[in-house]
């Protein structure tokens, strides 16, 4: 089985501003080449079956993706309209700003199938490409955060994948963000 990261991930994980809440101490090219090299500890199903998930111990200084939301930090979320790419329409996120999470124990890069990839219009030589990559305390998927559901559910001329939306899903993902958010260092 080979893998890849696609242009959306490494643009993701790997920006050239090189923040601190992507992937830390390593390449790029290094992450892929790892994520070849070394067996998953374990294999998740992702939430459609072109998608899977691989758990890793983290062997970077990366720090936990989502951070609960409390009465001390509330007051550093923050919020905007942003897309992820320039074909997207911009949706409302909202992150914490001051925040120094803990080193995530977990990366859990997100994987999807060649042939998912291909309907997408991002075709790769691979058995699947990373579109993305969750850093996480327990070797556990989070839930998706509910406007990358809907995305999903719009379909792939909106950035999605096509699969449509869970409701049960969609509301457990709304119950865990909205006690947590993502933060940008």
């Amino acid at each position: 089985m080979s893998i890849t990261l696609t242009p959306f991930a490494r643009a993701r994980l790997f920006p050239r501003d090189r923040r601190r809440s992507a992937i830390q101490d390593c390449s790029a090219e290094a992450f892929e080449r790892r994520l070849n090299a070394e067996a998953p500890l374990k294999v998740l199903d992702g939430y459609a079956p072109f998608c899977k998930l691989h758990v890793h111990r983290n062997w970077t200084s990366t720090r936990c993706t989502a951070t609960p939301i409390t009465e001390t930090n509330r007051h550093l979320l923050r919020s905007a309209y942003e897309a992820r790419s320039r074909e997207e329409l911009p949706v409302l996120v909202r992150w914490f700003e001051g925040i120094e999470p803990p080193v995530a124990n977990y990366l859990l890069p997100i994987l999807y199938s060649r042939e998912q990839l291909a309907k997408e219009g991002a075709p790769i030589d691979a058995d699947w490409g990373v579109v993305g990559c969750l850093y996480t305390m327990a070797p556990e998927e989070i839930p998706m955060v509910p406007i990358t559901m809907l995305r999903n559910a719009l379909g792939v001329a909106e950035g999605g994948s096509g699969v449509p939306l869970d409701r049960k899903a969609y509301r457990r993902a709304v119950a865990f963000w909205e006690g947590h958010a993502n933060w940008r260092g």
